[in-house]
């Protein structure tokens, strides 16, 4: 259960630095990565997702895939749970983490987010109060984690009402499942299905992450997939304004916005002033496969050129799906994205 502790000086020096932070976000300007040290105003730095080179599913040891994406000269990667029991077995304990740290130390690499997959915490909008308690109770454990490995953030996709199916398991790529020309593309929604008790319920919960993190000094960031509760930063801006806390911020995934036919650098716009996060992928010109980074339709130039103007601060992050040669394709899109950088 989330415990009741009595504030001590770090949680009040970090109470001190939400309230600066919410009476920036309040006054429109931008805090986009205002809580991660070590970087200047306007810097972008470069990371990976784990999972480039680990598969989601295939979870613990992270050994492997912190020397590939070191190795690469990456300056973050992200960390990830697919399991809630992954949480008990693996990265409560204190061997682990120290263990990894000193990895990562090695390799002059930040943990730049640590992430709870979906079936790690898929409970969240379960209307069922015992069932969302326990999903609670890992993301907890995940934000104890993340501030043992100094992750500035603790991140989740965001849910999608557990009232919802389809035909893939990872309900955002319902779309995916092979079929002829004349497929229909089907998701099932329960008969009894009630969005509004779903949404406040969600609204709670969301709050009650992002106070679970301020309690551990990281910030919350919450990204957009297809079908879920916030799937573009016009659903996040729509959950901010209804949670109103600057621990909250958004983790935009610039490929699933377009698979929307969403233009990222609009929904960049958008978020300015909450953005602490980018997933880098790139899109084939139908709109329903996430390519090789650099071989897709997605216009990278004007990400970058929209990021440089917000001042957006923080990590860009290479989020990959199945490609021949993964080596290869992370190599040439870090070397682009450098380039588009300067």
């Amino acid at each position: 259960m989330y415990p009741n502790h009595s504030p001590n000086r770090r949680q009040f020096l970090h109470t001190a630095a939400m309230t600066a932070l919410a009476s920036t976000a309040l006054s429109g300007t931008s805090v986009s990565g205002a809580s991660i040290a070590g970087f200047k105003p306007g810097e972008m730095k470069l990371s990976s997702v784990s999972w480039n080179f680990r598969g989601i599913g295939q979870g613990p040891p992270m050994d492997e895939p912190i020397e590939i994406i070191g190795g690469m000269g990456f300056d973050g990667i992200e960390l990830i749970v697919s399991k809630p029991e992954d949480m008990e077995t693996y990265w409560t304990k204190e061997t682990i983490i120290s263990g990894l740290k000193k990895k990562l130390d090695s390799y002059k690499l930040a943990a730049s987010q640590f992430v709870l997959f979906q079936t790690a915490v898929a409970d969240l909008t379960n209307l069922d109060h015992d069932k969302r308690s326990r999903s609670l109770d890992v993301f907890e454990a995940g934000c104890k984690a993340a501030q043992q490995l100094n992750a500035p953030f603790i991140n989740i996709v965001a849910p999608w009402a557990r009232e919802l199916s389809g035909p893939q398991g990872y309900l955002p790529r319902y779309f995916a499942e092979k079929g002829g020309p004349q497929k229909k593309y089907h998701i099932n929604i329960a008969v009894d299905f009630d969005y509004d008790a779903v949404w406040e319920t969600f609204v709670q919960t969301m709050r009650d992450c992002t106070e679970r993190a301020v309690h551990y000094g990281v910030r919350f960031s919450l990204e957009n997939h297809t079908h879920t509760l916030v799937h573009d930063a016009s659903a996040f801006l729509h959950l901010w304004d209804q949670i109103r806390n600057p621990a909250l911020g958004m983790n935009l995934d610039i490929g699933w916005v377009q698979l929307q036919r969403a233009y990222p650098p609009y929904e960049i716009h958008k978020v300015k002033r909450h953005l602490v996060n980018v997933h880098l992928r790139d899109i084939d010109g139908e709109g329903l496969v996430f390519v090789g980074i650099g071989e897709g339709v997605m216009d990278f130039q004007a990400v970058i050129e929209t990021l440089k103007r917000i001042g957006y601060t923080g990590y860009l992050c290479f989020e990959q799906d199945g490609v021949s040669d993964m080596h290869a394709t992370i190599r040439n899109g870090k070397k682009m994205i450098s380039e588009l950088i300067g």
